[in-house]
């Protein structure tokens, strides 16, 4: 884990309210792995005084790792106005990021919205894989491109909420049907999204016993589980009663969590 100030060599629009920033720091990237966030102070003075979690999204060369974010607050608003040459304090990586699966296993990646973030990252890293990415959007105007990821041979599949592009409703349909069309394989299902989302991809994969591990959104104030503030209930498959998603996650094994009371 690193604290430091980070150079802002970019921070630009790609989607609707969507924006990709990237900062320069090496230390970071040595240590990073898909699913770990970084605590970032969203202006360079005090206001917003606390930190805010964005997944890492991926990375540029050898220096510089991306913060894909949308803007709906004040912090988020105050980041979108940072340029470049800026610096701001950055705390990372931290939390518990993907299990990867051995080579030559079928890997499914389930996106909703911002959250394909870390599966962008998490798609790096296995791009000698077997992969099929799934992205769910409200909207056309919402997707977010993924061409400078390296990501052009991976197959790619997305749905809208109002069917302006690809499928039409949630992308768990998607998921779903080539869960159902697959007579023999076992794929690892890998999902990050609106908690709506993330429960129906854990009774999929549940009922037909496939492995999932899921990135849970969740309010964090410190990422260090200091403030105990980011507490979600496990299943009865887990020896306690809560799990701190800034420590013990962000990235769950869907088994361990309790779905009916998050």
């Amino acid at each position: 884990m690193t604290e430091q100030k980070t150079e802002i060599i970019f921070n630009s629009q790609v989607a609707s309210g969507t924006f990709l920033m990237g900062m320069r720091s090496p230390e970071i990237i040595a240590e990073a792995a898909p699913g770990q966030f970084v605590m970032i102070r969203v202006s360079p003075g005090l206001d917003p005084i606390l930190r805010r979690p964005f997944s890492i999204c991926g990375i540029q060369r050898d220096d510089i790792f991306l913060v894909l974010y949308r803007v709906i607050g004040k912090g988020t608003l105050a980041l979108s106005r940072v340029t470049q040459g800026e610096t701001l304090s950055v705390l990372g990586p931290l939390g518990r990021g993907f299990n990867l699966p051995e080579k030559g296993r079928k890997a499914i990646l389930v996106s909703g919205g911002i959250g394909i973030a870390p599966l962008i990252f998490l798609a790096q890293k296995m791009h000698d894989m077997d992969i099929l990415f799934l992205s769910g959007y409200r909207s056309k105007k919402e997707i977010v491109p993924v061409g400078w990821a390296g990501l052009s041979g991976i197959k790619t599949f997305i749905s809208t909420d109002d069917g302006t592009i690809g499928h039409k409703g949630p992308i768990t349909d998607l998921l779903e049907t080539d869960i159902s069309g697959s007579s023999h394989e076992i794929p690892f299902v890998f999902s990050c999204g609106p908690l709506p989302m993330l429960k129906r991809v854990a009774e999929t994969t549940l009922e037909h016993q496939i492995p999932c591990q899921v990135s849970v959104e969740t309010h964090m104030a410190c990422g260090l589980g200091a403030c105990q503030g980011c507490a979600v209930r496990t299943s009865s498959q887990v020896n306690r009663t809560y799990f701190h998603v800034c420590q013990d996650g962000p990235v769950f094994d869907s088994r361990s969590l309790d779905w009916k009371n998050l």
